[in-house]
């Protein structure tokens, strides 16, 4: 059953347990979901402005198309879970475990994610221009399509992963670690020729 349109805002739900519960269009507006765990549940363009999610858990739980702005997602864990089409902005989300979570058409740009372990994850098409990804863990994340302009990746781990020509360019990838592969595209989209 769908919960739609609810409106959520200052709530206290502090340590609550989800199952399998639906949200559309529901706005949780400065709410305390603070130690929150859900799992297989759904959000849908909700928004999540100024919420407190820290300490929170998350497993095979959908964030499609939500608004996170200026949100709290410090010490928070998302396994297995899907960011598809949500935007965040001026979170605190560090520190943050991602695991085997979806981040395609996620908008981050600005977000602060150094040293963050993002092994493995699907960043298709993300928005992480202006993104601090310093010294993050990026091996085999497929970036592809990413819009990485002014994307700060120095010291980032990125063998095996997957990046475009554009993003090899608009990115700052000074001391990042690559594999022979993205050596040959990261020359070859600077201009020069592999012989």
């Amino acid at each position: 059953m769908d919960i739609i349109g609810e409106d959520y805002s200052d709530a206290v739900m502090y340590g609550q347990k989800w199952e399998g519960r639906s949200f559309v269009g529901c706005d949780f507006t400065e709410a305390d979901m603070r130690g929150l765990v859900t799992s297989g549940c759904t959000f849908t363009e909700c928004t999540f402005d100024r919420t407190d999610l820290g300490e929170s858990s998350h497993t095979a739980t959908a964030f499609r198309s939500c608004r996170f702005d200026r949100a709290v997602l410090a010490s928070t864990r998302f396994t297995s879970c899907s960011w598809l089409g949500s935007t965040f902005v001026d979170c605190a989300m560090r520190p943050i475990t991602l695991e085997e979570t979806d981040l395609t058409l996620a908008g981050l740009s600005g977000a602060r994610l150094p040293k963050a372990s993002l092994r493995g994850m699907r960043l298709r098409e993300a928005n992480l221009q202006d993104a601090d990804l310093r010294d993050a863990d990026l091996r085999e994340a497929d970036l592809t399509g990413a819009r990485l302009l002014g994307c700060r990746l120095e010291g980032t781990d990125l063998r095996g992963a997957r990046l475009d020509a554009d993003g090899l360019v608009q990115a700052t990838l000074r001391g990042a670690r690559v594999d022979l592969d993205t050596a040959v595209a990261f020359a070859a989209a600077h201009g020069l020729r592999v012989e």
